[in-house]
């Protein structure tokens, strides 16, 4: 990588860290471009070079952040060596769901974004995220489930731990996460 790809490429990451930063200690709405690029230390231009507005690196964030996630949860998931499809899906189904316990800021900037959206964006950049399909694939392979419907199944799981984590840990509704994570799992179990 030249000097000038490296300078680019710090300003990009200057950006991404500034924005998350102001995004989860101020909000969304009441942060200014013009806080960003101070945050970050370059000039208004330099934000449009890379981003159209706001929103733009918010979405690009939210991939980020959430196939981080994902990426984490399914390596470490794939280092237990699980033989039970069943006991693979609920540790990483776990991993996420301790993960934003753990980050309620990311999960509140993520919102409920954790989704096959992401997924879907980030298939092709992160490996592992492909090894979120490949684990559904081995889950239903001795089945007749036609591989269109797991994709349909993994759509729905993904969406709804999405919406209970955030519903159960940031807003504590209906129920804590810990009181909602077994009917979670029992869910979970019914869908697979």
């Amino acid at each position: 990588m030249s000097k000038v790809e490296k300078n680019k490429k710090q300003k990009e990451n200057s950006l991404y860290d500034a924005a998350y930063d102001l995004f989860t200690t101020k909000g969304i709405n009441d942060t200014a471009i013009s806080e960003i690029v101070k945050k970050a230390g370059v000039a208004k231009g330099t934000f449009y070079l890379y981003f159209k507005d706001k929103y733009d690196i918010l979405d690009k964030i939210i991939l980020n952040k959430s196939s981080q996630v994902l990426s984490e949860a399914i390596i470490e998931t794939k280092n237990k060596n699980f033989t039970e499809f069943e006991k693979e899906l609920l540790y990483f189904i776990n991993y996420i769901i301790e993960f934003f316990k753990k980050d309620k800021l990311m999960l509140k900037l993520i919102y409920k974004n954790l989704s096959w959206g992401i997924f879907k964006k980030a298939y092709r950049d992160y490996e592992e995220i492909q090894e979120i399909y490949l684990m559904f694939e081995r889950g239903y392979e001795n089945t007749s489930l036609p591989k269109e419907d797991i994709e349909k199944i993994l759509f729905i799981i993904m969406e709804l731990t999405g919406s209970i984590c955030y519903s159960s840990i940031i807003l504590n509704e209906p129920a804590n996460i810990d009181e909602m994570k077994p009917i979670l799992f029992d869910t979970i179990k019914k869908i697979i």
